[in-house]
């Protein structure tokens, strides 16, 4: 039985949240929330483990979004009952927030013991969702730098993932990326079950690999590489104690990028075919697939949800505005957007027009400096024609004169007066990459509403 500051943070959740909608305050992912938690600061816990078909939390520096909707299309695909945080508000609140939308007036979660719930969680938020939820499978993309003034070094942000596996049980399975050596030291100490998941294509190994953040083992040896992807990730192995990359459990072969989609074999699962693309997405699909796996999907349905898997807002969405098509492609950190610049080198061709816009409020990271280890020269003559906004715009077009990019059509900070310098400069049927950081996303997005090309800011 729930108990009734349960059922009273659920009741007042569901009425701040249809008053926030009713207002047009907001999409109702936070305040409900937040007002839940003031009732009942175990209202996520209380509704959470009444999901008794499993409990999947999905983190790490890049994907997380993305490999969240990938799991939840192969559970849509196999008819299987789930609640997924999808708006992408991934700290307890928007758990709160989810959860609370879900129950019934007596803080019930009808279903629930069928249901699973997939919870995108943000790194700092781990620890306090591995408590809350008591999850049966806790997913790890990668470990990056990302918003150094708000989470640290990279070794702050493992830390806190060992905390939460500290405090999970362990009857949970930890999906772990193989192929990135500082997730695969999570499995230390861990005593329960992990599924492994990587790529082993050595077509894929290139000599220029971009910034990466995971320089020495934690006894003190370097890493060497047989082969290297992207970044630090590859076929790793410490000189020092000897620690290798692990055996996968899930393995991808045989990639072929395009830039309408991606296509590759899984072992077990034969050929694979998604709408995104990029070799970072297909490493995020990979992660689905050994969590759909771990959860007991049958391959077909996985298979299937992997083809019909919608882009997350601003991950490879194409927008149309005024007979344009606007690609948007979030660009966050530099592993990310180094990702984001070697795809559109790799296969967008040249001339190509591109927007690229840098905001550096709290979500963002305040410190821009990360933007000159992103290789924004790999696209150096072969942009045609660009355009730069956002709060820090002015930095963004310094750095990109320097990458040897044409000088921008137009600086602008406001997000409306961006598209219109983007409109007034190319055609019907003309292509446009935007790439934007994550609060010039919801900016660009919500002008973009405005203007009638989206339905939601957050969709």
């Amino acid at each position: 039985m729930t108990g009734i500051r349960t059922v009273a943070a659920v009741n007042v959740a569901k009425a701040a949240g249809l008053a926030t909608r009713a207002l047009r305050r907001g999409s109702g992912t936070a305040l409900p929330g937040l007002v839940a938690l003031w009732l009942d600061p175990g209202v996520v816990g209380a509704l959470g483990r009444q999901l008794a078909g499993g409990r999947v939390l999905v983190t790490g520096t890049n994907g997380k979004t993305t490999t969240s909707r990938l799991l939840a299309a192969m559970l849509d695909a196999a008819g299987r009952p789930y609640l997924h945080n999808r708006e992408g508000s991934n700290l307890v609140r928007g758990f709160a927030s989810t959860l609370a939308g879900r129950a019934d007036a007596l803080g019930r979660i009808p279903g629930g013991a069928r249901m699973m719930g997939i919870f995108e969680t943000d790194e700092a938020t781990f620890p306090a969702a591995v408590r809350a939820l008591d999850p049966t499978v806790m997913v790890v993309t990668n470990l990056f730098r990302d918003q150094l003034d708000r989470y640290g070094e990279v070794e702050t942000v493992a830390g806190l993932w060992r905390e939460g596996l500290g405090a999970a049980s362990r009857s949970a399975t930890l999906v772990l990326n193989a192929d990135d050596p500082s997730v695969a030291a999570l499995a230390e100490g861990w005593g329960g079950r992990v599924h492994w998941y990587g790529l082993d294509d050595p077509a894929l190994h290139r000599e220029e690999v971009g910034a990466f953040d995971a320089r020495w083992c934690s006894c003190g040896g370097d890493f060497t590489y047989t082969r290297r992807y992207f970044a630090h990730v590859g076929w790793w192995r410490c000189s020092g104690c000897g620690r290798g990359r692990p055996v996968t459990d899930t393995t991808g072969r045989s990639v072929q990028l395009e830039l309408a989609g991606a296509r590759w074999e899984v072992d077990g699962l034969g050929k694979v075919a998604m709408r995104l693309t990029g070799l970072y997405n297909v490493g995020n699909a990979l992660a689905a697939v050994a969590a759909g796996r771990v959860a007991g999907l049958e391959a077909e349905a996985i298979r299937r949800g992997l083809g019909h898997a919608r882009a997350a807002f601003g991950r490879q969405e194409v927008v149309r505005l005024e007979g344009r098509e606007l690609w948007l492609l979030l660009t966050k950190n530099p592993a990310g957007a180094n990702q984001v610049l070697l795809l559109l080198a790799q296969a967008a061709g040249d001339g190509i027009a591109v927007a690229g816009l840098l905001n550096d409020r709290f979500a963002d990271g305040q410190d821009v400096s990360w933007t000159w280890d992103v290789d924004y020269e790999l696209l150096a003559g072969r942009v045609g024609k660009c355009w730069v906004g956002g709060d820090r715009a002015e930095d963004l077009a310094l750095r990109l004169d320097y990458a040897g990019w044409p000088s921008p059509l137009a600086v602008e900070r406001d997000a409306g007066r961006l598209l219109d310098a983007v409109l007034a400069a190319t055609v019907p049927g003309e292509r446009v990459f935007v790439l934007p950081t994550y609060t010039a996303l919801l900016d660009l997005r919500a002008e973009l509403k405005r203007r009638g090309a989206v339905r939601s800011a957050l969709e």
